[in-house]
């Protein structure tokens, strides 16, 4: 993977690991479901200017929808109203990638190499670390609820990359379109009317910030860089740089917030990147070349 596609990819793992402060701080104006539903409404507004074909077939854009905007956000979005904490659901919504890793190798034949497996183990390993940090929250449901929804991170994953979609901008806004009736509807039935009107006729500048940053730079923006390197590499090189989602989250915290970072959270973080490092990079990179006129060392 090319540095600049590297630094597109690091880039998502930021805006998605502020995302998830994000998300609790929009949950105290919003309903979970109502929230999800506005979220994806507005991630479509940019249909209106975009012209053309279906960038996927019909069903599969569908497909992606249930799965990326119905199942795995408003599972997501109902754990952390239950009362899971911001930087344990960034962690816990990470075992995507061992779950993505997984289904590619049953579905598409994508073996990992024994390389890209020892980058994986040493990430987990900070995962763990940043994991014993936290604490779990007041709700077992509403963890199983954001394992649940990692695992159908997993399969929209698996879903876009075998899209063919070229123009992945169009897609993510194809595929917005999918969950805002379905998620207003499940809204209205276990929310209900009272709930979305107050909601709705209550807003706060935190709230529609909170909105409009979910809509656009965690879904359109974030999601569209996702899938265009999702189209082009192989999941399991793609999916392990969600491991750092957590990390960013807590450095964010470090920098914006002044939340401090013990010993052992630096070392967590070393140990996901490390792990990247090993996962991501050319193997010419990592290991030493021999002599002149020697090959280098297998």
């Amino acid at each position: 993977m090319p540095l600049p596609h590297i630094l597109l990819a690091l880039l998502v793992t930021l805006i998605w690991g502020v995302n998830f402060v994000v998300i609790k701080v929009g949950l105290e104006d919003f309903p979970p479901l109502l929230f999800c539903a506005l979220r994806f409404a507005l991630a479509a507004l940019p249909l209106l200017f975009l012209r053309g074909p279906l960038p996927a077939p019909g069903w599969r854009i569908v497909q992606i929808g249930v799965l990326l905007g119905v199942v795995k956000f408003g599972l997501l979005f109902v754990g952390m109203h239950l009362g899971m904490p911001a930087g344990l659901s960034s962690l816990v919504l990470q075992s995507q990638v061992f779950f993505t890793v997984l289904i590619a190798a049953l579905v598409l034949g994508e073996r990992p190499t024994a390389r890209a497996l020892a980058g994986l183990v040493l990430a987990a390993g900070g995962l763990v670390l940043i994991g014993l940090q936290r604490p779990l929250g007041d709700s077992l449901l509403g963890f199983a609820l954001v394992v649940a929804a990692a695992l159908a991170w997993a399969f929209s994953n698996i879903a876009t990359k075998r899209s063919g979609a070229s123009d992945m901008l169009r897609l993510i806004c194809w595929v917005s379109l999918v969950p805002v009736l379905p998620l207003l509807g499940l809204s209205y039935l276990f929310e209900g009317p009272q709930a979305m009107g107050a909601a709705l006729s209550n807003l706060s500048w935190r709230g529609v910030g909170a909105l409009l940053y979910i809509a656009f730079l965690a879904t359109t923006v974030g999601f569209a860089i996702w899938s265009f390197l999702l189209r082009r590499y192989p999941a399991s090189l793609v999916t392990p740089f969600a491991l750092a989602v957590p990390v960013s989250g807590l450095l964010s915290g470090w920098l914006l917030l002044g939340e401090a970072l013990s010993p052992l959270g630096w070392l967590a973080c070393g140990l996901v990147f490390g792990g990247l490092v090993i996962t991501v990079l050319p193997a010419s990179v990592l290991r030493r070349r021999g002599a002149p006129g020697q090959p280098a060392n297998p």
